[in-house]
């Protein structure tokens, strides 16, 4: 490995901002900033990410600071998934609007429960682009999240072993 390689631990926390200590050039976690998402649309995904997977007795997507992750998928996925991501919280904040007056944020907990309900179950006519949204959002997120080392000691809690692994000590 040479000098300005990073073993893959180190890249992934860093590109999080997990670190505390610029790594290699990269920024710390103090000076992390999105480089897709504006501060609003940042939010929005940290609390999609936090009703989608929220902290219970293990730290949930928000602690595994999924947000982040999300926007560098984004950065660097294809233009085409950034456009259609960019336009579903655009899209989100619109149906609020409409229905609630107000942004998906401001909405109280109970409301946007609602509406990613309504989002997950299509229950309402003219949601699809909406549909489509939280699905592929309610996918990344989760994706992500266990990607991150809290996801993977979620997943191995317990001492249970994935069955995608293969491994077992009976013969």
């Amino acid at each position: 490995m040479s000098q300005f390689e990073l073993p893959r631990r180190a890249a992934l926390k860093a590109g999080a901002g997990l670190v505390s200590v610029a790594v290699a050039g990269l920024p710390a976690a103090e000076s992390w900033t999105a480089q897709t998402l504006d501060a609003h649309q940042m939010e929005t995904v940290e609390a999609l990410g936090d009703l989608i997977i929220p902290a219970t007795d293990t730290p949930g997507a928000k602690a595994a600071l999924v947000h982040r992750f999300v926007d560098l998928f984004i950065t660097d996925g294809p233009d085409t998934e950034r456009v259609r991501f960019l336009d579903g919280l655009g899209w989100l904040d619109g149906y609020t609007n409409g229905k609630y007056k107000k942004p998906f944020l401001k909405l109280s907990s109970a409301d946007q429960v609602r509406v990613l309900e309504t989002l997950d179950h299509e229950t309402e006519y003219g949601i699809d682009e909406g549909h489509a949204f939280f699905r592929m959002l309610k996918s990344l997120v989760s994706r992500i999240y266990y990607n991150t080392e809290i996801g993977y000691k979620e997943l191995n809690k317990g001492g249970r072993v994935p069955s995608s692994y293969g491994c077992s000590t009976k013969p």
